[in-house]
């Protein structure tokens, strides 16, 4: 079992840290909500989402289902939509410093954006049914329940500490030169993710 949670704790660690679009608007959010607590809502979307990613991939249902053409291209569709539409709305906001007004996302606008780039991004299901999926089948009973849980641990701690961190940024930004540019930073890696979207499609 310890054998089972150690490569849980690699994979899950080397799937989430890569600079992706879930990475940088969970840490976004965290440094640009008035409070901590307002960013709630897109760390516990994000988390349950790579819970439910994590469970699918484990069981093996998601590899069936992306396996159905008109599920793929519904979902690169969509994803590409959303990607879209979150950088033109990340490249407008505005962080909140002293006599500027920010754009500040709603909870449903965060839940809704979390969703989206976890949920309608063929490539992150591609790479966790390809990588978590795949380990998976080299255990059985309690160490692939351990192995499942650990990945999901994972990824609930890495959410909640990228958004504190991005809280921490963010209070020391107070210029707020540094997440305006990381707001263009963000729009551009969304803008471009869906580029690649749509060439995959093609």
């Amino acid at each position: 079992m310890i054998s089972a949670a150690i490569h849980g704790v690699i994979l899950a660690f080397g799937l989430i840290l890569p600079l992706g679009v879930q990475n940088i608007f969970v840490f976004n959010q965290g440094a640009t909500q008035p409070r901590w607590v307002y960013a709630l809502p897109v760390v516990l979307t994000a988390a349950i989402c790579d819970t439910f990613l994590i469970s699918f991939a484990v069981l093996g249902v998601s590899a069936i289902v992306f396996a159905i053409g008109w599920i793929k291209v519904t979902l690169l569709s969509v994803g590409i939509l959303f990607l879209i539409y979150m950088g033109y709305t990340t490249w407008k906001a505005k962080p909140n410093t002293e006599g500027n007004e920010a754009q500040v996302f709603t909870p449903g606008k965060q839940i809704m954006f979390a969703a989206s780039v976890s949920l309608l991004n063929p490539h992150a299901i591609m790479d966790t049914i390809g990588v978590i999926g795949t380990s998976s089948l080299s255990y059985t009973g309690s160490e692939k329940l351990v192995f499942t849980v650990v990945c999901i641990l994972v990824s609930w701690m890495w959410f909640f500490g990228l958004s504190i961190v991005g809280r921490i940024v963010g209070r020391m930004d107070q210029s707020g030169r540094m997440l305006t540019a990381l707001n263009k930073i963000s729009a551009i890696i969304m803008w471009g993710t869906a580029v690649y979207l749509i060439s995959s499609i093609f």
